[in-house]
């Protein structure tokens, strides 16, 4: 079995074919999807969405894109929000230097709020950070030092800095399908040094569809083929890296019940 464990599947692309796209995930081995929260003041949209599909769980918080709307939410409201039974991760909060539609300063707030919220909760933290390693891992560092918290490196396209530091503080490193273009040599070099215990995968669709359909509306049951690249990157099978980014998935997302075909694979 194989979790997508971060993607946009309210988003209006799948509007009219949203069961389609729930069943395409089922029928290609996908066992479970996390629909990713990217604004609190439209949680009622995620919160529908995992109430109608029995192996869709959710996320509550704000893309650092949209930081500066919503800094008058308390960290007390994430946390209220993250109590509903099938939203099992907070976020995704970071840093977004490359479009900067919230000003430095604005995300770092709804960053470490973000942070607060998945220390007091226990649930993992989504981190999108895209052209601010340096700034994302002094961050981090900062608020390890005040207690730990569990988090993800989502759709990692960074510097191996950044890679290894978040690894040494006990973070993990998803990818998604850049790690198949055939520009991402760098990118494929980093993945081949993080430690297996700690790599997940994801296709974040709508956006950034792995190879073969690279500039095609992306869906979860393309996971197959991020996880085919990323285990030709580790120099193992594909069914060694689904059991294994699997495994680290329930590990990481413990509010997640296991299904019973994936406790019968494990013994």
């Amino acid at each position: 079995m194989l979790v997508d464990r971060h993607c946009h599947i309210d988003r209006h692309e799948f509007a009219k074919d949203l069961d389609g796209v729930v069943e395409r995930a089922k029928a290609a081995g996908v066992g479970i999807l996390v629909d990713i929260s990217t604004r609190i003041r439209k949680f009622g949209e995620v919160k529908a969405l995992v109430e109608r599909f029995d192996n869709v769980y959710g996320s509550v918080g704000t893309h650092p894109h949209n930081a500066h709307e919503e800094l008058d939410i308390p960290v007390s409201e994430i946390v209220r929000l993250s109590r509903h039974p099938k939203i099992v991760s907070i976020g995704e909060a970071g840093l977004d230097y490359f479009y900067k539609h919230s000003t430095p300063a604005a995300q770092a707030e709804g960053f470490r709020n973000h942070i607060a919220a998945a220390r007091e909760t226990g649930l993992p933290l989504e981190i999108h950070t895209r052209d601010a390693d340096a700034d994302t891992l002094a961050i981090l560092k900062e608020e390890r030092a005040r207690g730990p918290f569990p988090a993800i490196l989502h759709c990692f396209t960074g510097g191996r800095e950044l890679a290894m530091g978040a690894v040494d503080l006990g973070l993990y490193v998803s990818f998604s399908g850049v790690i198949s273009f055939k520009k991402s040599e760098a990118l494929r070099e980093i993945a081949r040094d993080i430690p297996m215990e700690r790599l997940l995968v994801e296709t974040d669709a709508p956006f950034l569809a792995p190879e073969p359909y690279r500039g095609k509306l992306n869906e979860p049951a393309y996971i197959v083929h991020t996880a085919k690249a990323l285990a030709a990157v580790k120099g193992v099978s594909e069914d060694e890296i689904a059991r294994t980014t699997t495994e680290n998935f329930f590990r990481l997302f413990t509010k997640v019940p296991r299904p019973a075909s994936c406790h019968e694979a494990s013994a």
